[in-house]
């Protein structure tokens, strides 16, 4: 009798492997070296937010269009949380070479994915957790973040600069400090006042956190956000702005100076070829204005033309090392001192970024 019931548990214990295997997807090797490349883009916004989300499906486009063997299917407008687990294995049962989540809230959904489907390619966008068949990609957006905010120091003449932002998180932090190092180093007396949304995708509220920026007496509005809202707000009030993750001068075409622009297109182009080739591994990449992947969109032509040389010569000093962005001295804006002079803030500490710069005025 025991035999049989030992039996019996090794039948069920089988079974049950078996049904999570299933689950899980094929064990082992990753679906590379095939004749169709398959990458399914998984959005936190929609298409036609005119920022975020669009500079990457843009890119998505562009990848079909470069490269025949690329099939792309994409779904917008995912919430972060259950609703990205439940996209993500959906794709990943559909057999998808690569699936792309373009939100850093999807972080912990993607970890968990990847780990039931060890044979697909997955890719975070400004996350900084791994598997071995999950990567991370960003552009280190915090250069062209500081060009911009010298261009904002320049063009200010009430010094006061008003930035919307999205949320609290280090990805955020860190492009607020940037904007704000560089508006001070061309204008000691600027200070940056930071109005904070949650929200990825709301115009209204954006709009409105611009405006409250504006009656404060902000003349130049930057912004962490995926709308034109901010940009909009400052053109109906005469006063400047600066866009981002795309270019936003159709919808200020007076106001806006530049925007802080993202082309994802080449990032794109070099992974699905490594899926191709067989030659795919889980990195942490991570690089920034000499690859192309963060820019500056075309100058308004009311920038003088001193201030665009000068942009230009400190572009040059970042891309040759030259121009770290955070090398101290550096305080943060209660006036105790974070980074000691000639120190330079660490990979791993511009990712845990919890802390304002001197000249910013708000609150995390």
């Amino acid at each position: 009798m025991k035999k049989v019931l030992i039996f019996f548990l090794i039948l069920v214990c089988g079974f049950l492997f078996f049904s999570c295997n299933k689950q899980k997807g094929k064990a082992g090797k990753i679906r590379t070296g095939q004749e169709k490349v398959k990458i399914a883009f998984v959005y936190v916004g929609p298409v036609g937010d005119a920022g975020w989300t669009l500079a990457h499906d843009n890119a998505r486009k562009e990848l079909e269009k470069e490269l025949p063997f690329v099939e792309t299917s994409f779904i917008e407008s995912v919430a972060e949380g259950s609703d990205a687990d439940r996209v993500f294995t959906e794709f990943a049962k559909k057999g998808y070479n690569v699936i792309i989540g373009t939100s850093f809230g999807y972080m912990d959904s993607m970890v968990r994915v990847s780990r039931l489907f060890p044979d697909c390619i997955f890719l975070h966008c400004a996350g900084y957790k791994t598997t071995p068949n999950l990567g991370t990609y960003f552009g280190r957006m915090y250069q062209v973040r500081y060009l911009s905010g010298m261009i904002a120091g320049k063009m200010t003449k009430s010094n006061i600069l008003g930035y919307v932002a999205a949320h609290p998180i280090p990805e955020v932090i860190r492009g607020i400090n940037a904007f704000t190092l560089g508006a001070r180093k061309v204008n000691p007396n600027v200070k940056v006042h930071v109005v904070w949304t949650h929200t990825w995708y709301d115009p209204a509220t954006e709009r409105e956190a611009a405006e409250g920026l504006l009656d404060i007496g902000a003349d130049v509005i930057t912004q962490h956000q995926d709308t034109p809202a901010p940009q909009q707000a400052a053109e109906a009030r005469g006063k400047w702005s600066i866009g981002y993750n795309s270019d936003m001068s159709q919808f200020a075409p007076t106001s806006h100076l530049v925007a802080c622009v993202w082309n994802w297109t080449p990032y794109y182009v070099e992974i699905a070829k490594e899926v191709k080739e067989g030659k795919w591994r889980s990195e942490d990449y991570w690089k920034g204005i000499e690859t192309g992947i963060v820019g500056l969109s075309n100058y308004n032509p009311k920038i003088p033309r001193e201030v665009i040389q000068l942009i230009e010569k400190e572009k040059e000093k970042i891309i040759s090392g030259k121009n770290k962005i955070f090398t101290g001295p550096i305080k943060d804006n209660n006036g105790n001192l974070k980074v000691r002079a000639g120190e330079t803030m660490t990979n791993e500490q511009l990712r845990q970024f919890d802390w304002f710069v001197e000249g910013v005025v708000g609150k995390i």
